[in-house]
């Protein structure tokens, strides 16, 4: 049986992404389990750059790594290929991101943009569709907005999915999460300002929502 490991917004913060990491090597049951991160690996905590690298490297072991793009890692790149958009991104976590590379946007590697501008914006499976922020409901998968899938906040309470998929999400943190709904899954505890880390497990053969959590605990900031 083959397990997917779902880990959310990282920003920055490679001590959980680590541990988070170790856990999973040491709950996977074979050679066939997929680990889906699914975006915000910069800004606002302090190691965006180490984060970057930690992924571009793999994962090791035998599992699948899908790694998909948030609207912190896009607007990353926007920013920094057009310097007019830079003081809105510094101002939304940037600042953190560009120190974790000595403070200047000319020593962030073109190899590191290059590899947060490829990201996918989604990824799907048998049962479950993974995305950053969300989609609509109302539009073919293939006619998505970017705009929906990295920065879509989904109604309070709202519990459908897309078609007969269990959305798997973030972006819209909430502290005392993860929200857990009929249709959709939000696994954004805010881990990098409350130290924790809410990884979903989910069954490759059963639909709908997790089995089971891995929750990293470090320190807040």
């Amino acid at each position: 049986m083959s397990q997917t490991f779902v880990i959310p917004d990282i920003h920055g913060r490679l001590d959980l992404l680590d541990r988070g990491l170790a856990e999973i090597a040491g709950r996977s049951r074979g050679e066939n389990d997929t680990v889906v991160t699914i975006g915000d690996y910069v800004d606002k905590g302090p190691a965006s750059k180490d984060v970057i690298e930690r992924l571009m490297q793999g994962i090791g072991g035998a599992f699948a790594l899908v790694t998909l793009k948030g609207n912190h890692d896009a607007m990353m790149v926007e920013a920094l290929k057009d310097h007019s958009k830079l003081k809105d991104w510094l101002g939304k976590g940037g600042e953190e991101a560009l120190a974790s590379y000595g403070g200047e946007a000319a020593r962030v590697p073109q190899s590191h943009l290059d590899w947060l501008d490829r990201l996918q914006l989604f990824h799907v499976d048998s049962h479950r569709l993974y995305v950053h922020a969300g989609v609509d409901p109302e539009v073919p998968l293939d006619h998505q907005r970017e705009e929906a899938l990295l920065w879509r906040r989904y109604p309070k309470g709202h519990s459908e999915g897309f078609g007969h998929f269990h959305v798997v999400h973030g972006h819209d943190n909430d502290p005392n999460g993860p929200l857990l709904f009929n249709g959709r899954t939000n696994l954004d505890t805010a881990a990098w300002k409350t130290g924790r880390l809410t990884i979903g497990v989910f069954d490759d053969d059963r639909p709908g929502g997790p089995i089971d959590f891995v929750v990293i605990k470090g320190a807040p900031r």
